[in-house]
């Protein structure tokens, strides 16, 4: 999807631990941006040698890069500030593991770099040093993800030498403010194993740690008297698997919370409650409407004549009138503008606009509650902790009793507050009264006057989600198939292809999104014809009408012809076609349900030889069903794809290769067609 649907409002300060691994994927960015820093013979530190002659933990012959030492070390003052050293050691094994010698450093007003080194142990010579001078410092502002701009600031470092065989580390010290006082520990990696990892916590007199272990079994912390320390050795690495949880979801963590003597504000939380009682500490005060948002709340709600008819007017003014606009400085990355200056400027980010949407309601007597969440959903499960892995902001709308419509389908019924209306006034492309698929069925934290409540949204049925298929075709002798298509593209699938047209406004161009869709079933074909329906009434399904002409779509066989009954769409998937075991779930975008209605006229002069069975495949987490038949002239072939659960645990994942197996089996066979008895 094109449009902006989440504010990552986590990333920049996700944890106290400001310093974080360049991914792999931002090599390419790196290649352009950093220049190899002139570096000088200096012997590396004892830690890190003593590492270098470590044993390598286990790994196979794929593994880019292995993470010999880490060690992350957190002292905190009295008053609050930080000092956090985190050092690291890799050996470089393959050419593509170079990417391990770039580290950054991230810092802004309330983070000071100390110390940033980085050396290489090369396999032979002598060792190289690089020094903080060296670096280069960035803003990566831009209007990336409709971030405008931030007070992120980066420090890159290229450590030279990165080669196979080379042992390469470094050494960030920093001095940082937290707005809350909790770390996350983070010693599983991503495809790179790790031989040894330490964290060590010092806290000054009267002050406390809450310790909570993810994905890992606890390890209990040695020392004490103000200084702890945790050792945790040989952590296999996360292989990155296609439809995979979020890491968040699956790798071993410790989050550490942190609770000063006096009871600070940025204290750790001590639970979800508290985490809500801080994000309304933030939001006091923002929801004042001025007389011009009075104004605007009146005048574009005037001619609705219902409660429903005046939130959709003003769910649709947020869509469509305030733009997404990501201004995040200091505490602006957690904390909202105030709903008069986001009216005002007419843009904002995700916790802009649901402020600016639930002052609007409230001026038209209707409550509404702040619900923060994920966009990946399985990042927070009822065994997370109350931590800031959230990226997003969107709202519980409180229904009046006496409101009951059946376009509103994604409401949780509330045991103190009654029945909540989920709308997300950031998604510019879905309708009120539903949310897409990734929101679906994820833990997210409602907040209350009372404080914070974690709550898990519903699953909305699977048929208001896929593709409504239906052709009547005709099949020539010679092979040529022609005819039209209607498609009906409901919730998400909907969504994308809007979110895609939106800056498209030349037919010709936009027709060709049908070509390229077609193209993944048919290798050639002529459109003759192309329509759109309902490119902007998100309240209506969106939808395709074409018609095309496919010569040779048939193939012959001696004095038969070979006939394809499923022309358009697949839902198959070789996701799962791996050598390699499955290592974790498969975890679909959302609950879905397509069919398929085709009609082939048969060639004068032909008759049905033999057609394909039937299928029926009905497993808990999706099902599949089609069936191809004669009526008159006409063959017929109709199907559905149902996805049922969201989430296909590992003992399951052999079930849903063999139904990806028997669907794509279906799609290729054929019916059999003979000339006519005479």
């Amino acid at each position: 999807m094109t449009n902006k649907s989440c504010c990552y409002r986590w990333a920049p300060r996700e944890e106290i631990r400001r310093v974080r691994r360049v991914p792999y994927l931002a090599g390419l960015f790196l290649s352009l941006l950093v220049t190899i820093p002139a570096a000088r013979c200096a012997d590396a530190p004892q830690w890190m040698h003593a590492a270098a002659n470590a044993a390598l933990p286990e790994h196979d012959e794929k593994t880019n890069a292995v993470l010999l030492y880490s060690e992350d070390t957190l002292s905190v003052q009295s008053n609050g500030k930080i000092k956090k050293v985190e050092r690291r050691v890799y050996k470089i094994l393959r050419p593509d593991g170079r990417h391990y010698g770039t580290f950054r450093a991230d810092f802004d007003a309330e983070t000071k770099i100390n110390n940033l080194h980085g050396w290489c142990i090369p396999s032979q010579g002598k060792d190289y040093e690089v020094k903080e001078k060296e670096a280069i410092e960035t803003a990566l502002l831009g209007v990336q993800n409709g971030e405008l701009m931030t007070d992120l600031k980066s420090k890159i470092l290229t450590i030279p030498a990165a080669d196979p065989g080379n042992i390469v580390g470094y050494e960030i010290e920093q001095e940082l403010r937290p707005y809350v006082m909790q770390d996350v520990w983070a010693f599983q990696k991503v495809e790179v194993p790790v031989r040894e990892a330490h964290y060590s916590l010092q806290l000054p007199a009267g002050w406390e740690y809450k310790a909570v272990w993810l994905n890992h079994p606890e390890v209990t912390a040695s020392g004490g008297a103000g200084q702890w320390q945790w050792v945790v050795n040989d952590i296999k690495a996360i292989k990155p698997e296609g439809g995979m949880p979020p890491w968040q979801g699956i790798a071993g963590v410790m989050i550490v919370s942190l609770f000063g003597s006096a009871g600070g504000q940025n204290n750790g939380f001590a639970d979800w409650k508290a985490m809500g009682k801080w994000e309304t500490s933030l939001t006091n005060g923002r929801r004042e409407a001025s007389p011009e948002i009075k104004k605007k709340t009146a005048e574009i709600t005037a001619n609705a004549p219902t409660t429903l008819a005046k939130m959709r007017v003003l769910a649709q003014f947020m869509q469509k009138d305030i733009r997404y606009v990501a201004i995040q400085l200091g505490i602006g990355g957690w904390q909202p503008h105030p709903a008069p200056e986001v009216f005002l400027h007419k843009y904002g980010d995700c916790k802009d606009k649901a402020t600016l949407f639930g002052t609007m309601l409230n001026e038209i007597g209707v409550e509404s509650y702040y619900v923060v969440i994920n966009t990946e959903r399985g990042t927070i499960t009822p065994a997370t902790p109350a931590t800031r892995w959230f990226d997003h902001v969107i709202l519980a709308i409180r229904l009046p009793d006496q409101l009951n419509d059946p376009s509103l389908h994604m409401i949780i019924a509330h045991p103190k507050l009654g029945r909540l209306l989920i709308f997300d006034p950031t998604d510019e492309f879905t309708p009120f009264g539903h949310l897409r698929g990734e929101l679906q069925e994820s833990y997210a934290l409602l907040v209350t006057a009372d404080g914070g409540e974690l709550i898990m949204l519903p699953q909305l049925p699977a048929a208001l989600n896929g593709v409504v298929r239906t052709a009547k075709l005709m099949l020539a002798p010679n092979g040529t198939l022609s005819g039209d298509f209607v498609e009906q593209r409901n919730g998400d699938y909907g969504t994308q292809q809007r979110a895609s047209l939106k800056s498209v406004t030349k037919d010709a161009d936009r027709v060709k999104f049908i070509e390229s869709m077609i193209s993944h079933s048919l290798s050639a074909f002529q459109l003759t014809k192309a329509s759109f329906s309902n490119l902007n009434q998100l309240d209506q399904p969106f939808g395709y009408q074409y018609s095309l002409v496919a010569q040779n779509y048939a193939k012959t066989a001696g004095n038969l012809l070979l006939v394809r009954p499923r022309v358009l769409g697949s839902n198959s998937s070789d996701l799962l076609e791996k050598k390699e075991p499955r290592m974790y779930p498969v975890e679909f975008d959302g609950p879905m349900k397509n069919t398929d209605t085709i009609e082939i006229a048969l060639p004068a002069g032909y008759e049905v030889d033999d057609l394909p069975p039937p299928v029926n495949a009905d497993y808990s987490f999706a099902s599949y069903h089609s069936k191809t038949e004669v009526n008159g002239n006409t063959l017929k072939y109709t199907r559905t794809f149902e996805v049922k659960e969201l989430s296909v645990p590992l003992g399951k994942v052999e079930d849903l290769k063999k139904l990806y197996r028997v669907i794509a089996g279906d799609e290729r066979n054929t019916a059999v067609l003979k000339p006519a008895a005479h």
